[in-house]
C-alpha cells in the first residue's frame, strides 16, 4: 500500500472517532508497526494529528472553546492531581494571580487556610475563595459567558495594579514551537499580562493539551514552568528543553 493511502485511511480513521491504537492502524493498512510510527510522526509534523501514547488524535480546532461545564467532566482525576500539587507552592504572605479556569479552580480545593491574597478573573473562583476565608479580588472586565473568565481591555487595565509572586495559568494548547495558546486573543491578553506582573508563573495543564495549538498565543514555553499528569513522546522531550516540567499522577 502507498504512504498516501496509508495516510488517507489514518485521517480516515480520526474523523470517526478522536483517538486511535497503532495497531488498529496496523489491522487496516497490513503495514508494520514501525511503519505506522513513520507515518504517525509525518502526519504530526505536517500539524494532521498529535501522537499520544500508543497511537494518535485528532487535533482540536483552533478556535474550539469547552463550556466550564464541559471541561470540568474531563481529565477529573487528573486535574485534582495537577491543582493538589499546584496548592503546595503556595506560600505564606504570597499574591497570587488564579486563571479562570477548570484546573486552576481545583487548586483552591486543597489550598490550607494561610495568609495569602489571590487576584482571579474567573468568576468560578470567587465564591469558593470566599468560603475558605482567603483575601480576594476580582479583576473587571467583560464577562465571557463561555469560560466565565473576565476579559476585554477592562480586565487588562484592571491588572496593571497589581504584583503577583506567583500566577497559575490555564492554557488549551501547550507546543514545543508555538507555546501556550489560547482560542480567545482577549482571553490571551489577560493571560500574558498577568504573566508579565508575577515573579514566576506556572501552566497548570493536562497532557490532553500537548501538541495542541490554539488561535491565539499567550507567551513562548520559557515563561513559566509546567504542572502535567504525563509525558509521552518526542514532542514532550522538545518542550522539556525550554522548560520545567513537574509531573504529577493521578
Amino acid at each position: 500500500m502507498l504512504t498516501e493511502e496509508r495516510h488517507r485511511i489514518i485521517l480516515d480513521l480520526l474523523k470517526e472517532k478522536d483517538a486511535i491504537k497503532i495497531q488498529e492502524i496496523v489491522d487496516v493498512t497490513n503495514a508494520s508497526e514501525s511503519t505506522i510510527r513513520r507515518d504517525l510522526t509525518q502526519l504530526e509534523q505536517e500539524k494532521f494529528l498529535k501522537r499520544i501514547h500508543g497511537g494518535a488524535a485528532r487535533l482540536q480546532g483552533k478556535l474550539k472553546e469547552l463550556s466550564v461545564s464541559e471541561k470540568s467532566s474531563k481529565s477529573f482525576h487528573e486535574k485534582q492531581s495537577i491543582g493538589q500539587y499546584a496548592a503546595s507552592l503556595v506560600e505564606e504572605g504570597d499574591c497570587i494571580f488564579l486563571d479562570a479556569g477548570t484546573t486552576t479552580l481545583n487548586l483552591i480545593d486543597h489550598l490550607p487556610e494561610m495568609d495569602i491574597v489571590v487576584v482571579t478573573n474567573g468568576l468560578t473562583h470567587v465564591d469558593v475563595l470566599i468560603q475558605k476565608g482567603f483575601k480576594t479580588y476580582m479583576i473587571g472586565g467583560y464577562v465571557k459567558p463561555v469560560t466565565r473568565a473576565m476579559v476585554g481591555s477592562g480586565a487588562v487595565e484592571s491588572l496593571r495594579q497589581y504584583r503577583f509572586d506567583k500566577a497559575f495559568m490555564g492554557a488549551n494548547g501547550v507546543h514545543a514551537q508555538y507555546g501556550f495558546t489560547t482560542p480567545d486573543p482577549e482571553e490571551a491578553q489577560v493571560k500574558r499580562m498577568a504573566i508579565e506582573l508575577s515573579r514566576e508563573a506556572i501552566f497548570l495543564t493536562d497532557d490532553s493539551k500537548f501538541g495542541e495549538i490554539a488561535f491565539s498565543k499567550i507567551v513562548d514555553l520559557d515563561k513559566a514552568m509546567i504542572i502535567t499528569n504525563a509525558l509521552d513522546g518526542e514532542h514532550d522531550k522538545e518542550m522539556m528543553k525550554q522548560t520545567t516540567i513537574k509531573v504529577v499522577t493521578p
